[in-house]
């Protein structure tokens, strides 16, 4: 089994990691590049990756809290989904529901450690991830990081916000001014670790040779809408280019929070 997480340190330092896949045990071929940096504001990477190539997860998460926590928790979190998620891989379960158990084990764990160790306390973190089954990919998300499908030249936001302006909007509720808009956008209303339980939404889709799927936290997403991102994205053939580039649109827009993006790409 190849487990990506071991070069998280090299990232951490360098604020850059790339990976790439030539293929999986899919009927679709698969590249995935996925590129993390801390931003200008920021003195460390709260954001952690993670895939396993054998097993076909992969996710992102933004970590938040004081001093390290936030750190601590994005990398628990990862971790403990990675590992989760391959050892039901015996057990006849579908995908999502090891998924679910996953991510259940990652917000069980990030809330342990905050309960034992008052430093960690209200420590928390969002996570994206994407399962793959044959042509078939289950999306799981907690927070606000986001997963965009990408199609015939169209990209669309796949999940939802889970964050006090998304969550108004759905509601129905006023239009908030730009400024509230920028107090209001690190809140939060569901998070990994943050309470005993949590609910995850799931998403699914069908794939075909071409698909994309990008996972990234909201350090890119503030600077680019799906149409910024999708003209991006298809201006360029190599995804660790692509990955660069989302880099650069943030550098471009201030940059005030980490950084991380991951693309998938299908043949």
């Amino acid at each position: 089994m190849m487990d990506q997480r071991d070069k998280k340190g090299d990232m951490q330092e360098q604020g850059l990691e790339l990976n790439h896949l030539a293929a999986t045990k899919t009927t679709l071929r698969m590249e995935v590049a996925a590129l993390s940096d801390v931003g200008y504001r920021r003195s460390n990477n709260e954001d952690s990756f993670g895939y396993d190539s054998e097993t076909n997860i992969f996710v992102v998460c933004d970590g938040m809290g004081g001093l390290a926590a936030g750190e601590i928790a994005s990398d628990k979190a990862v971790d403990l989904t990675l590992k989760t998620y391959n050892d039901l891989t015996s057990q006849e379960i579908n995908t999502e529901q090891r998924l679910r158990s996953a991510i259940d084990s990652a917000n069980e764990t990030v809330w342990n450690m905050a309960q034992q160790d008052y430093k960690l306390r209200g420590m928390g973190t969002t996570l994206v991830a994407a399962a793959m089954l044959e042509n078939k990919v289950i999306i799981g998300n907690v927070g606000d990081s986001r997963a965009y499908f990408l199609r015939d030249g169209d990209c669309v936001q796949i999940t939802e916000d889970h964050s006090y302006i998304a969550e108004q909007l759905r509601r129905g509720g006023p239009i908030i001014s730009d400024e509230a808009s920028q107090r209001l956008r690190q809140f939060i209303t569901r998070a990994v670790g943050v309470h005993p339980n949590v609910e995850p939404d799931f998403f699914a889709l069908d794939l075909k040779p071409a698909d994309m799927i990008l996972l990234t936290t909201d350090g890119l997403t503030r600077y680019a809408d799906a149409n910024k991102l999708a003209h991006h994205i298809y201006m360029h053939s190599n995804i660790e280019d692509i990955c660069r580039g989302l880099i650069a649109i943030a550098h471009e827009g201030g940059a005030e929070d980490n950084i991380t993006c991951m693309l998938l790409r299908f043949s």
